[in-house]
């Protein structure tokens, strides 16, 4: 007999009322549905009883929809993508179906006027490598290469940036474990950079309508950052990575102090080390992007900076090629890390005496 599917209480995360904008929220009771349970909260402020999901109307969870369009943009058949969903979730869908949600998020789903191209080249298993590294806690590492294969041909703007192609292609054999077990994490360092003539820029963008849209099917906190990531990889026309490790050594921060002659508030007797949340190429620049709930609460300014900083020695890239950005469902916010470390002099006009 198949399995039954098990079902899973959807919505348990919430941090506003989607009427008002409220944080006087509570947990106000469950509605069952055929394949899932949706939690609904009560708004103190506007007295309206919800469900954070703003897709409704679906027979299937929104979960299984979204694992069905991933399956599919990485390159497998409709039929095949309906097979791994009924092993995993054992739901028997439908490729019709399947073939009507890729319809329906084609606007928000980009990959898939590149996918053809990349199925030229990569088989199904190919397009997406993955690794999980043990660095004191587990992280897992995806990279999705014929994206960035593709996207570094497609745009001219995009050429210089083939060495990031290199370091990522050989993350999953040559990343040296060993620094992060011992050294010190980016996220842990207070740098104090000085922020004059740095502009923060906040918009929204295509990365907010991306996580609104998939984090309605996260069913805790700790799925957040997974379920993003992951269907952000897959759909998406610009993101090439997540979870990247990166390092930093004490050689690697004099050398841009003297050399480059980089202004960084920080010394270093071990390692400095991290995991970029997400990796994107678009525009002729390497975006380092950073998904905190809550984002205009936020200001990782001196983290992703020392992303940055690592990133571009592992890669060769110069830091004019990169833009750092945080974000969340509402707000985006982006920066040149370049602008941090480095103030342009200015040219002092010299007065000539007139004969």
């Amino acid at each position: 007999m198949p399995r039954k599917p098990k079902k899973t209480i959807i919505g348990s995360v919430q941090e506003k009322c989607p009427y008002c904008s409220g944080s006087a929220i509570v947990k106000k009771g469950k509605r069952e549905k055929k394949m899932e349970i949706v939690q609904l909260w009560f708004c103190a402020d506007c007295k309206k009883v919800f469900t954070p999901q703003l897709v409704k109307g679906k027979s299937f969870p929104l979960r299984v929809i979204f694992d069905g369009m991933s399956y599919y943009n990485l390159g497998y058949s409709l039929e095949n993508s309906c097979r791994f969903l009924k092993a995993k979730y054992g739901l028997a869908v439908a490729a019709s179906t399947v073939g009507q949600w890729i319809e329906e998020y084609r606007e928000l789903c980009t990959y898939r006027r590149m996918r053809e191209y990349a199925m030229r080249r990569y088989t199904p298993r190919q397009t997406l490598v993955s690794a999980t590294l043990y660095h004191r806690q587990v992280y897992t590492f995806r990279y999705h290469p014929a994206k960035l294969e593709l996207l570094l041909e497609e745009d001219f703007k995009n050429e210089p940036l083939y060495r990031l192609k290199e370091f990522l292609d050989n993350v999953s054999v040559e990343c040296p474990h060993q620094f992060f077990r011992e050294g010190v994490r980016a996220s842990e360092v207070k740098a104090k950079f000085d922020m004059e003539r740095v502009m923060i820029r906040e918009k929204h963008n295509f990365a907010n309508r991306l996580a609104g849209l998939a984090l309605q099917a996260v069913q805790n906190n700790k799925e957040r950052h997974e379920v993003l990531e992951r269907f952000m990889l897959a759909n998406d026309s610009v993101t090439v990575a997540v979870e990247v490790p990166i390092y930093f050594t004490p050689e690697d921060l004099e050398h841009m102090k003297a050399v480059l002659g980089f202004t960084i508030p920080l010394t270093l007797e071990k390692t400095l080390t991290g995991h970029i949340d997400i990796v994107q190429v678009r525009n002729g620049a390497v975006h380092i992007l950073d998904y905190k709930p809550g984002a205009k609460k936020e200001q990782p300014v001196s983290q992703l900076t020392l992303y940055a900083l690592a990133l571009s020695r592992l890669t060769g890239l110069k830091l004019y090629n990169f833009k750092c950005a945080w974000f969340d469902e509402n707000s985006y916010h982006e920066f040149f890390p370049l602008h941090v470390v480095y103030k342009k002099q200015k040219r002092s006009r010299v007065k000539t005496k007139k004969a």
